[in-house]
């Protein structure tokens, strides 16, 4: 019998000010949005802030809960899921993601996208993702569509509410045992 295979949605909140004007908007508690190869989330990739002293500066990053943004919001609050997926799947997933390793500098972080989904039209642009479309955009790559929508429209807050994802964990992500 083979082992069951699962890639890992982590959904946060800093609480930032950028989360916290995000969060009046949407109403939903996790407006930021990764994807990670394991549960202990050391191979974990999203679109956020290259550097976590400036916000305004983002585009494809490989998240690191110890020296990266994370490291500066130690109350930061989460909710862990995990989807079960075939090796071909996880394949998949690795190949758009090297696209995006291989050429990270050329990505930006879609803004203006953010605000489209507010208004409920995609704003895409060529290189360029908010969270939750990256993420997005990577299962839909791979054969896996969770919505029917356009990634440009998937919320952190559609993950959350995705019925395929199985619970994993929710709290203060410091105290996210498979992390310790």
């Amino acid at each position: 019998m083979s082992q069951k295979i699962y890639v890992y949605i982590l959904l946060t909140d800093t609480g930032t000010l950028f989360t916290k004007s995000i969060k009046k908007y949407t109403k939903a508690p996790y407006n930021h949005a990764s994807i990670s190869f394991n549960a202990e989330l050391t191979e974990m990739y999203s679109f956020g802030r290259k550097n976590p002293n400036n916000p305004l500066n983002g585009g494809f990053v490989k998240e690191d809960i110890f020296t990266g943004t994370y490291s500066k919001y130690p109350e930061t609050t989460c909710v862990i899921y995990k989807l079960e997926v075939t090796k071909r799947e996880v394949d998949k997933m690795k190949r758009v993601l090297n696209v995006f390793i291989k050429n990270q500098k050329k990505f930006l972080y879609n803004l203006i996208g953010v605000l489209g989904v507010s208004l409920n039209e995609p704003v895409e642009f060529s290189n360029s993702y908010f969270c939750s479309q990256f993420v997005a955009e990577v299962l839909h790559r791979s054969g896996i569509r969770l919505w029917d929508k356009l990634p440009a429209l998937v919320t952190p807050d559609d993950f959350r509410k995705c019925e395929e994802l199985q619970f994993v964990y929710e709290g203060k992500l410091f105290d996210y045992d498979a992390i310790k």
